[in-house]
């Protein structure tokens, strides 16, 4: 097998597809909204099949939220490791750039994906309270302050983020705009 044809067959790296597919996503959620997008609409668009499009997404809104999960796990993890609350939340902006997730927060009207993303930026917000309330009680935070101090810095991250994309993603420093609600929360 010549070299050509070996790369050939192993494809397009793991982030390429995955990024060139949330372009396709994003283009055509412009172009025609998010409910009148389809999976086979993004693959078609993006030049991978539908099985390719499910090896990075389980859903087509997962398109926005990959690189933000991926934070929240890393987040969640370093929670449990014992890491001090606003230093593991701080770490979500740390090289975060504008990416899916930020261009449909700032197009939210024209891709038609309001309830979309309200629906799933309160799984998001809730998933992160559960690791912050347990890290809280882990150090000995008694169980109702550790729910409101969780829910008041999961509360923070999220909008933390949909203030700095919608300031226009770029244009400001999301680990300025994170640590700004970490301040008025904690």
């Amino acid at each position: 097998m010549t070299e050509s044809e070996a790369a050939a067959r192993a494809g397009r790296p793991k982030a390429s597809s995955r990024q060139t597919l949330a372009e396709a996503a994003c283009d055509l959620f412009l172009e025609q909204g998010y409910q009148a997008t389809s999976v086979i609409d993004i693959t078609t668009r993006a030049g991978v099949s539908r099985s390719s499009f499910f090896n990075y997404f389980s859903a087509k809104g997962d398109v926005f939220w990959a690189a933000f999960d991926e934070r929240l796990a890393a987040a969640t993890s370093l929670l449990r490791a014992g890491a001090p609350v606003r230093a593991a939340l701080a770490d979500i902006a740390t090289g975060f750039a504008p990416d899916a997730l930020a261009l449909a927060i700032a197009n939210v009207e024209a891709m038609g994906l309001a309830d979309e993303l309200e629906r799933e930026r309160a799984v998001r917000q809730a998933r992160l309270a559960a690791a912050i309330a347990e890290r809280e009680r882990s150090g000995g935070t008694p169980p109702l302050a550790a729910e409101v101090i969780a829910a008041g810095a999961a509360g923070a991250v999220l909008a933390a983020v949909w203030h700095w994309a919608a300031a226009g993603p770029g244009r400001t420093s999301l680990a300025a705009t994170l640590q700004q609600a970490l301040d008025i929360a904690l």
